[in-house]
């Protein structure tokens, strides 16, 4: 393997009865996006969980730019991974700028203070996420979606070069959650950062993301191209339900339906859906 983050043979459960994750080997090339999509209950969260050290593999081997992941001191791996967990409000009255210039401690100098360089990488990463108006307001004022950008601006100050994110567009309206897949993407291919994200929106993840990892309550997986990943077959075997699928441009989009849907009875009788470009 040759990734920034490699995977190999990784098990885990939480209880010794149970394995959640089940031999998984992947690697996540340098610059690239990954969604990690399935239901509920197949370990997208844990298996975040495992790539950043917070919890301990049963088995297997997960190794972030070459070395093993509990190698890393916990500073050390703060300077390599940056995680967004799913949304939250906060307790503390903290600001927007505080909360951004958390991310900056570890490269604080010995008298724990930050320095001109620290803030102005912090202007540029609120800068970025359109959230500068924002800097002197408590973090718990704003919108979910306000919040969200602010907890990317924070792991973008960070400066590292893998991103880690948990369903980042949970509870957010449509205009939201296309405002932050385009701002994962911006920092992306403007930065060269390496973006790993949890998220049950499969056609947003097909859209933005270079690579699939599907993994199913059964412990199986698949991981490749979106194109090569998704299929009516594949999602109703890993998600239970039956799709219909479309294509408009590049890739297909997937709507689910249930037996009582209106148009359920179209599924199977217009393979692929219309051509649009």
């Amino acid at each position: 393997m040759s990734g920034i983050i490699e995977v190999e043979n990784l098990s885990f459960g939480y209880i010794p009865q149970s394995t959640i994750l089940k031999d998984i080997s992947f690697e996540v090339t340098p610059g690239t996006s990954l969604a990690i999509a399935g239901p509920n209950g197949a370990g997208k969260s844990t298996l975040l969980n495992l790539l950043c050290g917070t919890l301990v593999p049963k088995s297997g081997t997960i190794r972030i730019d070459a070395a093993p992941v509990e190698s890393y001191s916990t500073k050390a791996l703060a300077g390599k991974v940056a995680v967004v967990r799913q949304e939250f409000v906060p307790v503390f009255g903290f600001s927007v700028i505080e909360t951004v210039l958390m991310a900056r401690t570890l490269y604080y100098d010995p008298m724990g203070f930050e320095s001109k360089a620290d803030k102005k990488i912090v202007a540029e990463a609120l800068e970025m996420t359109d959230t500068i108006q924002f800097a002197s307001r408590p973090l718990g004022s704003l919108s979910g979606g306000e919040r969200q950008r602010v907890l990317i601006a924070r792991a973008l100050a960070q400066d590292t070069a893998i991103l880690l994110l948990d369903e980042p567009t949970s509870f957010l309206d449509l205009k939201h959650q296309v405002g932050i897949y385009d701002l994962l993407k911006a920092a992306q291919l403007e930065r060269d950062k390496t973006i790993v994200t949890v998220t049950h929106d499969i056609n947003l993840a097909a859209q933005y993301c270079d690579e699939i990892l599907l993994l199913g309550a059964d412990s199986n997986y698949h991981i490749g191209k979106t194109k090569d990943v998704f299929s009516p077959e594949q999602i109703e075997k890993v998600f239970g339900v039956r799709t219909f699928a479309g294509r408009v441009g590049q890739e297909k989009f997937f709507i689910p339906l249930g037996k009582f849907a209106k148009d359920s009875g179209q599924i199977g009788n217009k393979p692929e859906g219309s051509q649009q470009k």
